[in-house]
This record gives C-alpha cells, sequence and structure tokens, in this order.
C-alpha cells in the first residue's frame, strides 16, 4: 500500500487503529493524538541500536536490529490482531523509516491492510507547531477567580458555541491549586499535539471561545503564537460580586484534602505573606474554607486585574454564578463586538 501524506493520514477513517511504533519512552514524550503504543523495539533496545549506528556501523545496527525484531514478529501479530480484528492499521514511526517499514512489511505478511505515514511523527509535529500561527477568529472569557468561567464556557458549548478549553487539555485549573483533583498534566509536547488537533478541527468562519489565561498553565505553557492571538483577541469580562465568589469557592475546596489545599497555600507563601499564610492554613486546619478563600482573593485578584494590562475588555457584570444565567448575558453582550 502507498505511504500516505499526513493530510491523507489524519484524514483516514478514526476507526482504524493507529500504532505507533516507537520506543515506549518517544510515545510517553509526545504523541499523536489517538495512537496506540506498539513498539517494535524497547527503550532499552532502541538505544543500543542507536549506539551501534553511531559508534559503529549502520549495518551491524541493522542485523542487531533484526535480531531484536525476530523473536517479536508472533506476539505482535497477535496484538494487532487484537487491537484491529478487520485487520485494517495505520502505522508510523519517527520519520517514516526502517521501524514502520519493518512493522508494515510483518504486517502486510499476516493479511494486514496497512496504511504508513509517509514522514512519520516528525512530520506530525512541523504540523502541530506551524498550526498555532494560524490566524484565527477567536472571543476569549475572562474573570476574577471564582467567577465559574469555565462553567460558563461548557455551558456555551452546550449551546453550539465552539469551545477550545485550554484548562481541561492542560488537567490544570490554572492556579496554586489548579492540580487539586486533576490527572496528571501531560508533557508541553503532548499538550501541544492535543491542541493543534483540536484546533485544525475548529471552524474558521465562527469566533471560538477560550478561557482567558496566563502564559502558563501548571506545568505547560501556551505556545506563544496562539497565546499573542489570545491577547490580541476581544476579552469578554464577567464581573460577579466577591461574595459570590467566596461562596462558591468555599464549596468547591470544602470537598477537597484539605492536605492538598495546604500544600497548594504553601507553594504561594511567599506572594501571599507571612501572616496571610499562617491564617490561611489556621483557616484549613478549622474547615474555614470562606476565611482560607478570601485571604487567597486578596492576591489573585490582584494579579489577575495587573494581567490584563492595555486590553479594554467588554464588562458582563452578574449577581450569580449560575452558568445558564451567565453564558446568555455573555452572548448577548458578544452580539455586540
Amino acid at each position: 500500500m502507498p505511504r500516505l501524506s499526513l493530510q491523507d493520514f489524519l484524514h483516514t477513517s478514526p476507526d482504524i487503529p493507529l500504532l505507533d511504533v516507537r520506543a515506549p519512552l518517544e510515545y510517553a514524550q509526545g504523541h499523536i493524538p489517538g495512537a496506540v503504543s506498539f513498539p517494535l523495539f524497547s527503550d532499552e533496545e532502541r538505544a543500543r541500536i542507536g549506539t551501534t549506528y553511531k559508534q559503529v556501523n549502520p549495518d551491524k545496527a541493522v542485523l542487531m536490529g533484526l535480531d531484536m525484531f525476530g523473536p517479536k514478529m508472533s506476539r505482535m501479530v497477535q496484538l494487532a490482531q487484537k487491537l484491529a480484528p478487520a485487520k485494517q492499521v495505520r502505522v508510523h514511526c519517527w520519520r517514516g523509516g526502517m521501524r514502520s517499514g519493518a512493522v508494515q512489511w510483518l504486517l502486510e505478511l499476516a493479511g494486514f491492510q496497512v496504511q504508513l505515514l509517509n514522514k512519520g511523527y516528525k512530520d506530525y509535529r512541523h504540523f502541530a507547531l506551524a498550526e498555532f500561527a494560524q490566524p484565527r477568529p477567536l472571543l476569549v472569557l475572562g474573570g476574577l477567580t471564582g467567577s465559574g468561567k469555565t462553567d460558563v464556557l461548557h455551558e456555551l458549548a452546550r449551546r453550539q458555541q465552539p469551545l477550545l478549553d485550554l484548562e481541561g487539555l492542560a488537567h490544570h485549573k490554572g492556579s496554586a491549586f489548579g492540580s487539586i483533583g486533576q490527572p496528571a498534566q501531560p508533557t508541553q509536547e503532548q499538550f501541544e499535539n492535543e491542541l493543534a488537533w483540536l484546533l485544525v478541527d475548529l471552524p474558521v468562519s465562527a469566533p471560538v471561545w477560550v478561557e482567558d489565561e496566563s502564559r502558563t498553565i501548571g506545568s505547560v505553557h501556551v505556545p506563544p503564537p496562539f497565546f499573542a492571538q489570545m491577547q490580541a483577541a476581544p476579552l469578554v469580562l464577567l464581573e460577579i460580586p466577591r461574595a459570590v465568589r467566596v461562596q462558591k469557592l468555599a464549596a468547591e475546596y470544602g470537598r477537597e484534602d484539605a492536605g492538598a489545599l495546604a500544600t497548594s497555600i504553601l507553594r504561594i507563601r511567599k506572594r501571599l505573606g507571612g501572616l496571610a499564610t499562617k491564617e490561611a492554613l489556621a483557616a484549613i486546619a478549622e474547615d474555614d474554607m470562606e476565611k482560607m478563600v478570601s485571604l487567597v482573593l486578596d492576591y489573585y485578584d490582584k494579579t489577575y486585574t495587573h494581567g490584563i494590562g492595555p486590553r479594554n475588555p467588554l464588562r458582563v457584570p452578574s449577581d450569580t454564578c449560575d452558568p445558564a444565567v451567565n453564558a446568555e448575558l455573555v452572548l448577548r453582550a458578544a452580539s455586540s463586538l
């Protein structure tokens, strides 16, 4: 079967399993969304082959790879049959070279229809990085901490508004408390891969809603070309009274582990100051979530207000954190842009 370009490869049926035959560490660092790890070599084997290639000669490295590949053939075919009962697969390695070619040969010998990505995962990375610079219409939803921005965005999505959930992709809510209750964050490379995958499917004719973020979301950062577009886009700013925000956040944090909350407080102790840190930790110990939240908001409100910078937001006041109410207000306001 002929090698496919990246565009043809990505537009084949998602029902056809995508097998990433690179080593496990390569896959863990970053992979095409939806790909299944199907390593031809272990991390140790790949390292040994690479060392032989560089320090001895390529022919010796190829023979070493064949010695390692031979005993695995039967097991790889059996695994492929479990992953793809219809015997159709898509396969790629780093640059569409020997590893994916070897697996293609093996699976075709076993009766599979194999679609091979011509220039491998390397081509996907070039595509992903280029995608962030593509101009697209954005609407940025902002608001002080506790305004319920994420809830409003999801309500907008239910109303068929295009949405990009950066915090969902990052597995982080963007503050010192953002990792609580979240799965481990992706690598920077994988975050970019997932973001590019979503961007390419978003409409180019209608504005896409995205939450106002700083450059970093936990341990990952928003790619600079895309962040620049966010900063230049219209900012719709929800204005929720402080008391309402305190109540919302206290209810949310009251369900979380006290130890995790204390760890988060200590993470920002230099910015909170010694007295506020001590009082916030005492409030957690006393299960006084409203006091803890109020102390923390003093810092976050100043930081967010400063972060708005020279942007001139469209302000949308509301006295509630009800996402349905606020989604309606935000849509109404945005229609005037």
